[in-house]
C-alpha cells in the first residue's frame, strides 16, 4: 500500500490538521484529542516532561537494498550502523549489510522510492531494490535524557555515548521485539527511534511506557514533518 500524499483537509496553520476523516491509522492507538495531519490519525496531545514518547509511524518509510561496495551504496553514503540526514531532509540509515532504511515526512514514499529507482538506472549492473514499508511498520521516538534508563530495562544493548553515539544504528530485541534502533538527537536532546513491525507496534509502544513509568514518561503527540 502507498503512502497517501494528500491531506483529508485543513486545519489550524502550520499543524496540517484535517476536520474530515483519516485515510491512514498507525497500530498505535492515539490517546485524545485525535487530529488527522497528512491523512494520518494521532494523537494532538503536548507533552509537559523531558521524557517522552511519540508514535512516529506517519513517517514515509522505505527500505533499500543494494550490493555491499557497490556503487549505489556509495552514493547512498551511509555505512551499516551508522544513519545522517542527507541534504533533502531524509534520514539513512545503514540498518543492515547491503540494506537502508530511509525516512522522511509523511506522505514522501514515493519520492524515496523514485531515489532508488533512480540508483537502478544509473547503475544497471547491480541490482538495487526499494519497497515502501510506511503502512507495515511502526515507528517511534523516545527522547530525553532518562531515555537511556528506559532503554536498560527493555533491551541488552549498552546506549553509553561511546558505544551508541547520536548517529547510530542497531537492530536488536527490545522487550523481546525486533527492533531497528537509531540514536537521532534532536535540539541537542537525546533521542531513539524505534521501527519494528506493524503487528509488534501497540505492544512495544506499551512496553516503552510501562518501562518508563518509573521515570514520568508522557505520550506527546505528532507534529510535522516528525523527523
Amino acid at each position: 500500500m502507498s503512502e497517501p500524499n494528500a491531506r483529508a483537509g485543513t486545519g489550524p496553520a502550520g499543524t496540517g490538521s484535517a476536520s474530515t476523516g483519516p485515510v491512514a491509522r498507525s497500530p498505535i492507538a492515539p490517546p485524545p484529542p485525535v487530529l488527522v495531519i497528512d491523512g494520518w490519525e494521532v494523537s494532538g496531545r503536548r507533552a509537559g516532561t523531558g521524557l517522552t514518547l511519540t508514535d512516529c509511524t506517519p513517517l514515509a518509510k522505505v527500505q533499500v537494498r543494494a550490493p555491499v561496495g557497490g556503487r549505489a551504496a556509495a552514493e547512498l553514503a551511509v555505512p551499516f550502523g551508522r544513519a545522517a540526514m542527507d541534504n533533502d531532509g531524509t534520514l539513512v540509515a545503514g540498518s543492515g549489510p547491503g540494506e537502508w532504511l530511509l525516512l522522511a515526512a509523511p506522505g514522501q514514499a514515493p519520492a524515496l522510492t523514485g531515489r532508488a529507482e533512480g540508483l537502478a538506472s544509473r547503475f544497471p549492473g547491480e541490482l538495487v531494490t526499494a519497497t515502501d514499508v510506511t503502512h507495515g511498520r511502526a515507528l517511534m521516538r523516545l527522547s530525553g535524557s532518562r531515555g537511556t534508563d528506559v532503554l536498560r530495562k527493555v533491551c541488552g544493548i549498552d546506549t553509553a555515548d561511546g558505544i551508541t553515539p547520536d548517529g547510530a544504528a542497531f537492530r536488536c530485541a527490545v522487550a523481546a521485539v525486533a527492533t531497528d534502533v537509531i540514536r537521532h538527537d534532536t535540539g541537542g536532546v537525546r533521542s531513539y527511534l524505534l521501527h519494528c513491525e506493524r503487528s509488534s507496534g501497540a505492544y512495544l509502544f506499551g512496553a516503552l511506557l510501562t518501562a518508563g513509568s518509573e521515570f514520568g514518561i508522557e505520550i506527546d503527540g505528532f507534529t510535522p514533518p516528525g523527523i
